[in-house]
C-alpha cells in the first residue's frame, strides 16, 4: 500500500518506516525539518517538509502523495525537559492533536484515503474496577486540572478518528515508550535516562500508580498491524506486564547501571510541579493487549519490561 505517516522523523515513525519498507510498503513521510530529510530518505520514506498546523500544505501534501492508509503520530515531545520547554511541547502537541488531526481528517477524505490510524496515549485512562483496563475503558473524565487540556486534546483524537464514517478510523493507545530513540534507552545523552542516572527521577508518593510499557521497535509493530488488517476502534498496545511505578523506575536504575530513585512525599511534589505527576505516579492504571493479540495478530517481542530493560535498551 501507499502509506502517508505525519510525524515519520518522531520516535516511533523511526521504527515504523523500516518495518513498512521492509513489508513492501511504499512510504511518503513527514517532518518538521528540512534536515531530517536525508535520515528519512535512508530509512525507506519520501521526505516532505511539513507544517502539520497549516491545513493548505497539509491537503496539497496528502492530495499529492494520494495514499491509501494516513497515520498520524505527530507530537511536540522531543527536546530537553526543562519545566519551561515541557509546557510548550505539551501545548504544541495538544494543538497537533486537535488541529493537526482535523487538518490530516480532512485531507485524507478528500483524496479518499480508506483506513486513517493514529497515535494516543494510555496514561490517562480512567482507572475503574481494576488497575489494569482494556478498550472498554474511557479517557479519564475528571483528570487533574493540570491535565485536563491534555486529555480533552486526547479525547478529541479518539473521538474524531474512531468516529468517521467514510475510512476505518483507528486509535492506538500505547503504553510508556522505551528503547532507541525514545530518550529511555542506553544512549549517554538519552534525556529520561539521564535523569534516572543523576538520581532525577524520583518515585513518588507511595507509588502505586500501574503503568504500562512497550519497547519502540513492539509499538512499530503493532502500528503496521493496525495498518494492515486493524478495525474501526480503539487497540492499546503495551506489554504483558503492568506493574507500579515503585517497582519499574527502580528496575529502569538497576538496568542503566544507576543508584536506586530517590522518594518524595505526594505533597512536595504536588506544590512544586503540580497534580499531575502526582496522579502519574500513584493513581494511573495499566492496560491489557488482548485485543490486538487477538484481532491483529500481534506478539510483542519484549513481552516484558524486565527482558527489555535488560536486552532493548
Amino acid at each position: 500500500m501507499k502509506i502517508f505517516i505525519a510525524g515519520a522523523s518522531g520516535a516511533i515513525g523511526q521504527h515504523l518506516v523500516p518495518q513498512l519498507a521492509a513489508r513492501g510498503h511504499e512510504v511518503v513521510g513527514t517532518t518538521r525539518s528540512a534536515a531530517k530529510t536525508e535520515a528519512l530518505r535512508a530509512l525507506g520514506a519520501e521526505p516532505v517538509v511539513l507544517d502539520a498546523l497549516d491545513p493548505d500544505a497539509v491537503a496539497d501534501a496528502v492530495a499529492k502523495a494520494e495514499p491509501e492508509v494516513v497515520v498520524h503520530q505527530l507530537t511536540a515531545l522531543g527536546g530537553r525537559p526543562g519545566f519551561g520547554q515541557v509546557k510548550r511541547a505539551l501545548a504544541a502537541t495538544n494543538r497537533l492533536r486537535i488541529e493537526g488531526t482535523d487538518h490530516l481528517l480532512a485531507a485524507a477524505h478528500a483524496v479518499g484515503v480508506r483506513r486513517f490510524v493514529a497515535q494516543s496515549n494510555a496514561i490517562w485512562v480512567q482507572r475503574a474496577g481494576g488497575p489494569v483496563i482494556d478498550e472498554n475503558g474511557d479517557l479519564d473524565p475528571e483528570p487533574p486540572k493540570d491535565a485536563q487540556s491534555l486529555v480533552a486534546a486526547l479525547r478529541h483524537l479518539e473521538e474524531a478518528v474512531t468516529g468517521i464514517g467514510w475510512a476505518d478510523g483507528i486509535a492506538i493507545r500505547y503504553g510508556s515508550f522505551y528503547g532507541p530513540g525514545t530518550g529511555v534507552e542506553a544512549a549517554p545523552d538519552a534525556v529520561m535516562a539521564g535523569l534516572v542516572r543523576k538520581r532525577r527521577f524520583p518515585i513518588v508518593g507511595d507509588g502505586r500508580g500501574v503503568w504500562s510499557w512497550v519497547h519502540i521497535a513492539d509499538a512499530a509493530s503493532a502500528t503496521v498491524a493496525a495498518i494492515e488488517r486493524g478495525r474501526p476502534g480503539l487497540y492499546h498496545v503495551a506489554d504483558d506486564e503492568p506493574a507500579p511505578v515503585g517497582v519499574i523506575v527502580p528496575a529502569l536504575a538497576r538496568a542503566l547501571g544507576a543508584k536506586p530513585p530517590r522518594h518524595l512525599p505526594a505533597w512536595l511534589v504536588r506544590l512544586v510541579a503540580g497534580e499531575a505527576p502526582v496522579h502519574m505516579m500513584t493513581k494511573v492504571c495499566g492496560i491489557s493487549s488482548e485485543k490486538a493479540k487477538r484481532e491483529l495478530g500481534w506478539t510483542p517481542w519484549y513481552p516484558s519490561w524486565r527482558t527489555g530493560f535488560t536486552e532493548g535498551l
